[in-house]
């Protein structure tokens, strides 16, 4: 691992970082022509590059992907500032001035569990608020959720801020997961499969019935109520997920790749033939 570099030095690669974007903006043909709208669809494929880095470890990508996705929000900054709205300094400091107010715990522990002031002024008007004293991770999560609506400009309702373009599985243990934090939620995680098996049984009698539509919705209900679960033995679906997918694509291309040695085309492979190879790579795991 190299030698931490000192504050300054990152203060300064973060500076070279913005002249070098500010050049880039000015001289670049491509750069020049770039928009929030244009950047949009690039952003959301740099954020899935780091996301695959993470799922494999990778320090390496792992550290060249989110330059890329700070490259991005540079770039967003800079549009800003070109239309007089906002700068790079403008988004650090909102940060900082949310990250501030929503740890009371942190920054104002002594305020914490008893009614007091707003002790930042993050906002314009003072009101009196009362969070639980911190003592655990699950308390600060819950804090968190009720301070996000005091705020001037935050969350006026609990799922709010779940943000309408996340991915379905992503959304709803999203949802859920705010819900819990005002109290909504299973008193015993155990109960939950009782509902899981509940909404599995109803979508095999849509699915019997043949009814597209009712079978749709069951089997939302069905993904929803297990995703659920998930959550409450503190398992991500999302990655869990992810790593069945990356596990059957090792599979698969073990089958393709074997039956290629044996010049036997998948096409005229029986499944009996591809489930041995199937079971060979999976045991390969092992």
């Amino acid at each position: 691992m190299e030698q931490k570099h000192t504050r300054e030095e990152k203060m300064a690669a973060f500076g070279r970082m913005l002249d070098v974007l500010d050049t880039l903006r000015e001289k670049c043909p491509w750069d020049k022509k770039q928009t929030n709208e244009s950047l949009r669809p690039n952003t959301i494929e740099e954020t899935y590059e780091l996301c695959d880095a993470l799922m494999k470890h990778d320090t390496h990508d792992v550290c060249k992907e989110l330059g890329d996705v700070l490259l991005h929000i540079a770039f967003y900054a800079r549009i800003g500032e070109e239309q007089s709205q906002f700068d790079i300094a403008d988004v650090c400091n909102q940060l900082v001035d949310k990250l501030v107010f929503r740890h009371p715990h942190v920054y104002h522990p002594s305020q914490v569990g008893v009614p007091h002031p707003r002790p930042l002024p993050y906002g314009e008007n003072a009101e009196e608020r009362e969070f639980a004293k911190v003592e655990n991770v699950e308390q600060v999560l819950d804090n968190w959720e009720q301070i996000k609506q005091k705020e001037k400009d935050g969350n006026k309702t609990v799922l709010a801020g779940v943000p309408a373009s996340l991915p379905a599985l992503i959304k709803a243990y999203r949802i859920q997961d705010k819900a819990r934090h005002v109290g909504f939620d299973w008193e015993d995680r155990q109960d939950v499969w009782a509902k899981v098996r509940e909404e599995l049984d109803e979508l095999e009698t849509e699915l019997q019935r043949e009814d597209r539509q009712r079978s749709e919705e069951e089997l939302g209900d069905f993904l929803f109520s297990v995703i659920n679960a998930a959550r409450l033995y503190k398992l991500n679906p999302d990655n869990a997920l992810e790593k069945t997918n990356q596990k059957f694509i090792r599979r698969f291309n073990y089958i393709e790749q074997r039956s290629r040695e044996m010049g036997r085309p998948m096409t005229e492979m029986t499944l009996q033939e591809m489930d041995a190879l199937w079971n060979e790579a999976k045991h390969q795991e092992k």
